[in-house]
């Protein structure tokens, strides 16, 4: 009697489970989890079918639903170990403006350890602070980063600190982008300056009203990070694109945010003089008055290289529906 083989499983069978196993397989280590960005990305991770972990600096604050909680504080020695077979680490921590020069480097040097000892890419959010002032009117990844802000250096520190690790084979990956909103971007300027009295009907603009200024969707930033991590035999040891977003006057974002309410609001500016005046007493108004020259110099960023590598389909929200989400957001809050 002939030996009858066993069936095997179809072809196209095969192939879904292939594809299933290489999603489980994919892992990501979100760093800063409860920030703008890192909470964006862990939802964008999620939505993607990657396993999402996030490092757990303060246990009273519950991780969103689907995310592992790793209960070790960055630079614990058994986060690495407990972060295993990440593929990405994503760097969504953050400081308040007044301590970025103290620690903002240091935090980055203990996330570049991280990533190197789980051998996975590190994205960062950049800005454009790198950039100095005058801010050149359209921003491209070639354009010399000369900050002329403490901030800004700080910023370039930290992108030179990616640079030279990528010469020692440390992958990671910069996107720029504006400034956010949507998402949970609470401590945006989008939230804490421009809607933060939505609710009265009011809405404030810290500079001209005819000026350009860069904006992210946070929701959009997000699925682009987790696009680009599935590129990942596309990008450079070293990668930085810029993220173009939304670039609109103030006018346009003010408009925008009336017919994404349906009502007509009252529109006031930012009293930079009042907050001149307490400068030498609060620290953070000193911060944001050195910042002040982004709403009064237009400026876009050219995405040309992040195209290239998602061969045109760079998620966008279109504004309509962008500010209605963000709106949304901020009346929930």
């Amino acid at each position: 009697m002939a030996t009858q083989l066993p069936r095997m499983p179809p072809i196209v069978s095969l192939n879904r489970e292939l594809v299933m196993a290489e999603q489980i397989a994919r892992k990501v280590l979100i760093l800063g989890i409860n920030g703008n960005f890192g909470g964006a990305c862990a939802q964008a991770f999620l939505r993607s079918g990657w396993q999402v972990m996030a490092c757990q600096r303060d246990a009273s604050t519950p991780c969103p639903a689907g995310v592992l909680a790793l209960p070790h504080a960055l630079g614990n020695a058994q986060l690495a170990p407990a972060a295993a077979g990440a593929a990405v680490v994503v760097y969504g921590v953050n400081v308040p403006y007044s301590e970025w020069h103290t620690q903002a480097e240091p935090l980055l040097v203990q996330g570049l350890a991280l990533a190197k000892a789980l051998d996975a890419r590190l994205v960062f959010p950049g800005n454009v602070y790198n950039y100095g002032q005058p801010l050149p009117a359209r921003l491209h990844e070639g354009l010399p980063q000369q900050a002329a802000t403490r901030k800004g250096q700080v910023r370039v520190r930290m992108e030179a600190q990616l640079r030279q690790a990528g010469q020692q084979g440390q992958r990671s990956l910069v996107v720029r982008a504006g400034d956010f909103f949507g998402g949970s971007a609470n401590t945006s300027w989008f939230n804490q300056v421009v809607v933060k009295h939505l609710v009265k009907g009011k809405l404030s603009y810290p500079g001209p009203l005819d000026v350009a200024h860069a904006w992210a969707y946070l929701p959009d930033l997000a699925r682009t990070v987790v696009a680009l991590c599935e590129h990942e035999a596309q990008l450079q040891g070293f990668e930085s694109v810029h993220f173009a977003g939304h670039t609109l006057t103030g006018r346009e974002l003010l408009k925008g945010i009336e017919q994404a309410c349906a009502s007509r609001l009252k529109w006031g500016s930012l009293p930079w003089g009042l907050m001149r005046l307490g400068s030498p007493f609060v620290p953070m108004v000193r911060e944001l008055l050195e910042m002040r020259y982004l709403w009064q110099q237009a400026h876009t960023l050219d995405d040309a290289r992040l195209q290239a590598l998602l061969t045109g389909a760079v998620p966008h929200t279109p504004l309509p529906q962008a500010l209605a989400g963000a709106v949304g957001t901020q009346r929930m809050g």
